[in-house]
């Protein structure tokens, strides 16, 4: 009976996902039927109305409160809003993936446009692997969308959603509308860097927490970031570039593409790995400075407790001088 209850309660969690598999399908034919923009309307309707009262919702006023320290709590809660109605838009946006992208370089303007096309177009044809990274800004799903619809060969690396159902609707979703994919977990690295050694592109979501990552400044207070597109531009020298998406009005949509970062390199040359993140991190920053209620403020990505610890000072050095010594090691 103990083996049994174990079992139980090492797989209820997954179960109880599995469980809501036909209520998140049942959800996701209903914003089908609505159309994309009654949808959005109707997710961010929902949102707005639930999400203040939800516990993620602390975690969001909280982060706000601390990236904008001289900003009112009207302002706070005004963000705070706004983050959910974004968060409700592309939920139901999902269902509409699909469709949803539809820039034409020859015909007018219509939900999607893209700033700087010839920046995409020139990224697809130099002949040389890329990296590219984002955010959780806006529907952060569309630059991976039009990476494909523009025959850029680009995986996306991507965090499975915690909820089974909501995975494996997301994950069918993903496989009809995008290039490659590739999860992030053990091993996949490997599968990572042999996308940039045949050539193709690389598309990763850098602003969420990575425990093993390595320390960057995010809105003045460190976090920790994935290091993988650092240890692949440092080791492949290939070009990284920014893509982000901005939400406009009337259910409407602007892509951007960054040139080609500058990035730091250390004493011997090489692309310096924490620097080459820290440079990544900047950008996000401005451009979640620039529209602050469509980034994903619910996520704990400051996490002071897990940051890494500093080395103890060897016996009978100085402080000052056991900070020289750390310094000098490689």
């Amino acid at each position: 009976m103990l083996r049994l209850a174990l079992i139980l309660q090492r797989h209820l969690p997954r179960m109880a996902g599995l469980a809501t598999i036909p209520l998140i399908r049942g959800l996701f034919l209903i914003a089908r039927a609505l159309g994309p923009d009654r949808a959005s309307n109707t997710g961010a309707w929902i949102t707005r109305k639930v999400g203040p009262w939800l516990p993620s919702h602390k975690i969001a006023v909280a982060n706000i409160r601390a990236a904008f320290p001289d900003l009112d709590e009207a302002g706070v809660q005004r963000i705070a809003r706004e983050a959910w109605d974004n968060l409700g838009r592309t939920g139901a946006e999902y269902a509409h993936l699909d469709t949803l992208f539809d820039f034409d370089p020859d015909g007018p303007e219509k939900r999607v446009a893209v700033q700087g096309i010839d920046q995409f177009i020139a990224v697809r044809d130099d002949g040389k692997p890329g990296l590219l990274f984002s955010a959780h800004l806006a529907n952060w799903e569309l630059p991976a969308i039009c990476a494909a619809k523009f025959d850029l060969e680009t995986t996306a690396v991507f965090r499975p959603p915690n909820n089974a159902a909501a995975a494996q609707l997301v994950g069918e979703v993903r496989r009809k509308t995008m290039g490659g994919l590739a999860a992030s977990q053990p091993g996949a690295v490997f599968a990572m860097q042999g996308v940039i050694e045949r050539g193709g592109h690389l598309g990763q979501l850098i602003d969420q927490h990575f425990t093993r990552g390595v320390v960057v400044e995010f809105f003045g207070r460190p976090v920790l970031a994935n290091p993988l597109l650092g240890k692949l531009v440092r080791h492949h020298e290939c070009p990284v570039h920014g893509a982000r998406v901005v939400r406009r009005p009337g259910g409407k949509f602007t892509l951007e593409l960054t040139p080609a970062l500058d990035l730091p390199r250390d004493a011997s040359g090489q692309i310096d790995v924490q620097g080459a993140m820290q440079a990544m991190t900047r950008v996000v920053e401005a451009w979640v400075r620039e529209n602050p209620g469509q980034w994903l403020w619910m996520h704990r990505r400051w996490r002071p407790n897990m940051l890494p610890k500093p080395k103890p000072a060897a016996p009978g050095i100085a402080p000052a001088a056991a900070v020289q010594v750390a310094q000098a090691e490689p």
